[in-house]
């Protein structure tokens, strides 16, 4: 791999594990996580049974990325998901996958720049001052294009001050409920299978999933990697174990606190408060206040990972000469992609004040339509990496076991659809909404895939040379 910096590489050897990791956890946004997605799952879902369905979340994005990592040292560039779909099942599924690709983390972006303007209005608004939603989005996105322009390292730096952060006092609270010993004692409820496969485990999981996105993004630091075929392997078993134990464990303790057969009719009353009302009991009133500060150095973080994760796709794509060139360049003293930093952070404005100046609310319409688009997104294009992985092993000499590049990447394949298939048919709890375009967002991405495949079939009619050079670009 070319480790020079300049107009067409990113700085090899920049990042290790640590800053990997800090990076996909970080995106995860571990407080917003548990404090603003699990509430609904406990209220609408299989109540005590949602530490459980962590697990099984957890088990299938291992049996991901037991393929998807068995990859890398065939795919170590910033192309991530474009160039591993196209190595294994061809240049068109690749652009296709990669608009996917695009389509769901512009989704997500664009919903948590939303979710962050609603906490900051509420937190100044308690100070006295007082503006649009959109204009605290805007202010956020000036220091994270300005962060994100920064050598990689600086970023996972800020990145896991703030996840340490967040870990630290949702610890904190759940040492404090295990040491109090729980409304009804400690127990294994919240694993028990009559709880996790009970009624309402497939609402569950819609909620759950959502707490993944992100992960993935490991093989984007490829080409900026200490030693990327170790590196990547690692970061991704580490960040899907993290997360996946984290989750479990914060989620178990609070059923601890509440009593598994209260859980579910306490989040119900208290959606917003859940937690709040569980961190003043066990550990006092000043640590409500330091995760309020906490929800928006979260919601930061997972900001700042996304841009990266982005820039890093339309650095790829600038590269591989499927958009405007200059999208390639790194600069000189950072080695960032920060073309790609400044053209995206000017989308996300327009669509911003798009959605501002129409008067949508920034929870219930941005917020809520963006995560479901996004999570849709994503699992499309993660069944598209499963295949690609049987495909391209299948047809490469190689000395993985069977069940590395077939068992695994099959398992995975089919609890991803059957997770597409879940969300798809739960967007009216995702979003909250009946709208025809919500109900339309499964074929909205299938044909933004549809697309990218077209103009493969385009540029390969008209300019088969180009064409041919596709996906080669980061080996």
């Amino acid at each position: 791999m070319d480790n020079q910096t300049g107009a067409n590489r990113l700085q090899g050897n920049s990042i290790g594990l640590t800053h990997i990791v800090f990076f996909v956890v970080a995106a995860a946004a571990p407080m917003t996580a548990v404090v603003g997605a699990t509430p609904p799952a406990f209220a609408f879902g299989n109540g005590a049974g949602v530490p459980g369905a962590f697990i099984l979340s957890g088990i299938l994005y291992l049996l991901f990325s037991v393929g998807f990592t068995a990859m890398t040292r065939h795919v170590t560039g910033a192309g991530a998901f474009y160039a591993y779909i196209s190595r294994g099942l061809g240049n068109g599924a690749g652009i296709g996958g990669a608009l996917m690709a695009l389509l769901a983390y512009f989704a997500i972006q664009i919903g948590i720049y939303a979710l962050f303007a609603v906490f900051m209005a509420g937190a100044m608004e308690s100070l006295g001052v007082s503006l649009p939603w959109w204009l605290w989005s805007l202010a956020v996105l000036a220091v994270v294009v300005l962060f994100g322009r920064r050598n990689i390292a600086i970023s996972g730096r800020i990145l896991g001050l703030c996840m340490i952060a967040e870990l630290v006092i949702l610890l904190f609270l759940d040492i404090a409920i295990v040491m109090h010993g729980g409304a009804e004692g400690l127990s294994l409820a919240g694993f028990r299978p009559s709880e996790v496969f009970g009624p309402g485990l497939g609402v569950t999981m819609v909620f759950v999933l959502g707490a993944y996105v992100g992960f993935e993004a490991t093989a984007i630091f490829g080409e900026e990697a200490c030693d990327p075929d170790r590196t990547i392997p690692r970061a991704t078993y580490v960040a899907v174990l993290l997360i996946t134990a984290f989750y479990a464990v914060s989620t178990w303790a609070i059923v601890q606190f509440y009593g598994p057969a209260a859980v579910a009719g306490a989040a119900t009353e208290n959606l917003d408060g859940f937690y709040f009302a569980a961190a003043e009991t066990m550990l006092g009133h000043w640590s409500v206040q330091v995760m309020n500060v906490l929800l928006l150095t979260s919601l930061f973080a997972c900001l700042l990972s996304f841009h990266n994760t982005l820039n890093r796709y339309f650095y790829a794509l600038g590269h591989e000469g499927l958009a405007w060139k200059s999208l390639s360049a790194v600069h000189e003293t950072h080695g960032s992609p920060h073309v790609a930093g400044l053209v995206q952070a000017g989308l996300v404005a327009l669509i911003l004040l798009g959605f501002g100046l129409s008067g949508a609310d920034p929870y219930t319409l941005v917020f809520s339509w963006m995560s479901g688009l996004a999570v849709l997104g994503i699992l499309a294009v993660q069944v598209l990496v499963s295949v690609a992985v049987i495909v391209f092993f299948r047809r490469t000499v190689h000395q993985r076991s069977v069940l590395t590049v077939l068992v695994a990447p099959v398992l995975a394949m089919a609890g991803l659809v059957g997770a597409f298939l879940l969300v798809s048919s739960n967007l009216t709890l995702l979003t909250g909404s009946e709208n025809p375009i919500v109900l339309a967002f499964p074929e909205i991405v299938i044909a933004t895939g549809a697309c990218g495949f077209l103009f493969a079939a385009w540029l390969k009619h008209r300019r088969p040379e180009h064409f041919a050079r596709l996906g080669r670009a980061f080996d």
